[in-house]
């Protein structure tokens, strides 16, 4: 797991080594277009390493093959390609899906266009020496859950005196821009570009959707920088975004207004897409945060979100584009107060009433949670709540509450967690939440933030790459074991590359990773309270940092007590947003889980959870176990140095990184416990040491 001698940079899950098995062996590549040449590229370069050799048709060399990549259509010259594709089933492949098997010996990567082939060629390499092993293997076909697979950058063009380069960025600057421009290292874009491609992602935007002056330019006339990046992500069939400014109108075209029902205003931006879609045709579409957090929108002309989005969408319609309008929009300037206000609430309460009223091409892209990607966060939900509106699910692979890379927290169990999550229960309307977001006529997809950046690592965290990865596989196929997803990660960054037994790798890479979420969770905020950061950077604890500010971020803590009362009953209200039976359950504090316990209801220190144990030892014990477990994990990494499983460097990046996981688990330990013992007097049942 070293550098890559021709980017200087990691090569995360994608070193020369883990093309062994397909470059040692006879591989045939059938297909036109810039995809189809990319599988022949990288079988290409992989045979050049390790001794096999490709052709481009039966009779450009001559065989036998050990794999075949080929379109359906393609059959003259292949009449295996007829027999394997009719095994598979009738059922179209699609533009991305692709049909794997090993028949008489000889492997076979079918799909009905050549996207397809490019996610075939991944799968080959996922597989390894054991694509090639052992009897027939029947033909299986593989499709994408989600349609939509997407990335967002939340990158600056210049460096923000607040948020920096990349806002909400662990991993240093950004891999696109650099000093107002573009950085220009476009053989590093391709590296990334092609690991995207290795894990499924189809789409990337590609700048901060809190869009600043420079990031506005980007869509007129910085339009080159765009088209320069999207030619790179081209070849590995990642179609490129921009997050657009609601204002530019008025900051770039000179108009005295941006009301989205405004003549000139649409025809402005019908103008401004067609010169996008010239420069770029393969354009995915605009990403847009609007009326939120200070940023422009339709609210401003007394207009709704509808009327904003379908703005955007009549524009970029023509030319089958989109509109990734977030629904992250809430009153950041409320009384603290105020009890009834309930930041929680908003995506619904702005959003439910318009289900119906958005464009076809239209996608309302909804946080996971009702907050701000916390550590633990009841499902959205605004995501069962428009049928007739199509919807992508946010997650955050950028660790901006989970650490921010700074400390090991392995995020698909969470995610695997939502994505199962069943709105309706086990009864009637029994689809969870990956269902929906997959839905071929309401789903929008699922995007989430991207935590890389120009560290050498891309991630700053060496293991933070597994969530990169993890967020891929999880958008192709929702049903994936975060554990398998772990092992696949493991094996593709490091099981080519150690000397000896790779067992003791990948025990403690399991034993570091598989609970590093419940291990943070434990030493940060409890039960599902949130929060409790340092305000502005949100690292570290804090644990009244919000809780007098306008940003509505409270746990209500008083000597009594702690949590939010979000019932119908005595509450928010929040509660009755759910449908049946989590309306039911979280109203009732017997019925709520433990770990959302104090999102939902504000109960005495002394209140029995169904763990058997009280609300305020609760508090205690956690944070004691997971900053022992924090210690823990370092002890094991630790164990690997020198041993030549791992490189040197890595291995040091990531002992810095834990022994600063370990110094701030206990600070938060500290802080949290010293905090509760003070408000509540309660004293921990055990008799340990608090500060």
């Amino acid at each position: 797991m070293g550098m890559d001698t021709a980017t200087g940079v990691h090569a995360a899950w994608l070193p020369p080594e883990a093309f062994r098995a397909l470059g040692s062996h006879r591989v045939l590549v059938r297909g036109d277009g810039p995809l189809a040449v990319t599988v022949y590229e990288e079988v290409a370069r992989a045979c050049v390493d390790y001794g096999g050799r490709v052709g481009r048709s039966p009779d450009a060399e001559a065989g036998p093959y050990d794999l075949v990549f080929a379109l359906t259509g393609d059959v003259p010259a292949l009449p295996a390609v007829v027999d394997v594709r009719a095994a598979a089933g009738a059922e179209p492949l699609g533009e991305e899906g692709f049909v794997f098997a090993r028949v008489g010996g000889v492997c076979f990567v079918l799909a009905d266009a050549a996207a397809g082939l490019l996610y075939g060629l991944f799968h080959v390499v996922r597989l390894g020496g054991s694509a090639f092993e052992g009897g027939d293997v029947p033909a299986a076909a593989h499709r994408p859950a989600m349609r939509t697979r997407m990335l967002d950058h939340w990158d600056n063009l210049e460096v923000h005196p607040v948020m920096g380069h990349v806002e909400r960025g662990y991993a240093g600057g950004s891999v696109f821009w650099r000093d107002g421009g573009p950085r220009g290292d476009l053989p590093r874009v391709r590296a990334y570009a092609r690991l995207l491609a290795a894990t499924g992602i189809n789409a990337v935007s590609v700048n901060n959707v809190n869009v600043h002056t420079a990031e506005t330019h980007l869509l007129t006339d910085r339009l080159g920088d765009v088209a320069e990046l999207a030619d790179v992500f081209r070849p590995y069939g990642i179609r490129l975004h921009l997050s657009v400014n609601f204002a530019s109108p008025v900051v770039l075209g000179a108009l005295t207004t941006a009301d989205p029902l405004d003549g000139e205003v649409r025809a402005w931006w019908a103008k401004a897409a067609a010169g996008v879609y010239q420069a770029i045709p393969d354009f995915g579409g605009f990403v847009v945060k609007a009326d939120s957090e200070g940023q422009p929108g339709p609210f401003s002309y007394g207009r709704s979100h509808a009327d904003g989005a379908n703005m955007l969408a009549e524009a970029l319609a023509p030319f089958g584009g989109e509109v990734h309008w977030r629904a992250f929009v809430y009153n950041h300037q409320q009384d603290w107060r105020d009890r009834s206000t309930d930041r929680a609430r908003a995506a619904y309460d702005h959003f439910a009433p318009q289900d119906g009223e958005f464009a076809a091409n239209v996608v309302l892209q909804v946080k996971h949670g009702p907050m701000d990607f916390q550590t633990r966060e009841p499902v959205s939900p605004v995501i069962a709540a428009m049928p007739r509106t199509r919807l992508a699910v946010e997650l955050q692979v950028t660790q901006e509450y989970t650490g921010q890379q700074r400390h090991v927290c392995y995020l698909a169990p969470m995610w695997s967690g939502v994505l199962g999550f069943r709105p309706w229960g086990d009864g009637g309307e029994a689809r969870d939440v990956a269902a929906l977001a997959a839905d071929p006529a309401a789903g929008g997809g699922l995007v989430a933030v991207s935590n890389v950046g120009d560290d050498p690592y891309w991630t700053g965290h060496p293991l933070a790459q597994a969530n990169l990865y993890a967020f891929g596989r999880l958008a192709w196929a929702p049903d994936s074991d975060p554990a398998a997803l772990l092992d696949e990660w493991i094996d593709l960054t490091f099981g080519a590359l150690p000397s000896g037994d790779p067992a003791p790798l990948r025990s403690t890479l399991h034993a570091v990773m598989d609970g590093s979420w419940q291990t943070y969770e434990r030493y940060t905020a409890p039960l599902g309270v949130g929060f409790m950061v340092r305000p502005g950077h949100h690292y570290g604890p804090d644990v009244d940092g919000y809780e007098y500010t306008p940003w509505g971020t409270y746990h209500y803590a008083d000597r009594d007590g702690i949590g939010v009362d979000r019932t119908r009953a005595t509450g928010t209200g929040y509660t009755g947003q759910y449908p049946q039976p989590w309306s039911e359950v979280y109203e009732s504090a017997e019925r709520c889980p433990d770990e959302l316990l104090l999102f939902f209801h504000h109960v005495p220190y002394g209140h029995v959870l169904h763990s058997g144990t009280t609300v305020i030892q609760h508090i205690y014990d956690t944070h004691f176990a997971g900053a022992l477990e924090a210690e823990a994990m370092r002890s094991r990494w630790a164990e690997l140095a020198g041993g030549g499983l791992v490189d040197a460097a890595l291995h040091t990046r990531v002992a810095e990184r834990l022994d600063e996981q370990v110094r701030c688990a206990q600070e938060w330990r500290d802080q949290v416990n010293a905090y509760f013992l003070r408000k509540s007097g309660v004293p921990d049942a055990h008799g340990r040491h608090i500060p």
